[in-house]
């Protein structure tokens, strides 16, 4: 974990006054109050990315929400089907499980 102001220094480009904003958007969650930030790896992933959405892929500040939004539920989406899969492998019968699979295989 890592405090806003080494954050800020280690992030190339990152403004104080940027994250600060996408902190009061919630874009960002660090733990802690305001002036205790801390930053956990998956906050710094965040930063990134939306640093790379605004900078390299020129989305501005009114479409990010649309877009993080869209992200989010896609990492849901795959989460939640890593998480069946997981629980068919462990509770689904083998007849099952290979109908499964070759049905998919016929979905490609």
């Amino acid at each position: 974990m890592i405090t806003i102001d080494l954050l800020v220094a280690q992030l190339s480009g990152l403004r104080r006054q940027d994250l600060d904003r996408w902190i009061s958007n919630a874009w960002v969650r660090p733990d802690g109050n305001a002036g205790t930030y801390v930053f956990r790896e998956i906050d710094v992933a965040r930063v990134r990315l939306i640093q790379e959405l605004r900078d390299e892929m020129r989305i501005n500040e009114e479409a990010l929400p649309v877009v993080l939004s869209l992200l989010d539920q896609l990492y849901d989406q795959r989460r939640r089907m890593r998480e069946l899969s997981a629980a068919l492998q462990r509770v689904a019968p083998d007849e099952l499980r290979l109908n499964l699979a070759r049905h998919l295989a016929r979905q490609d």
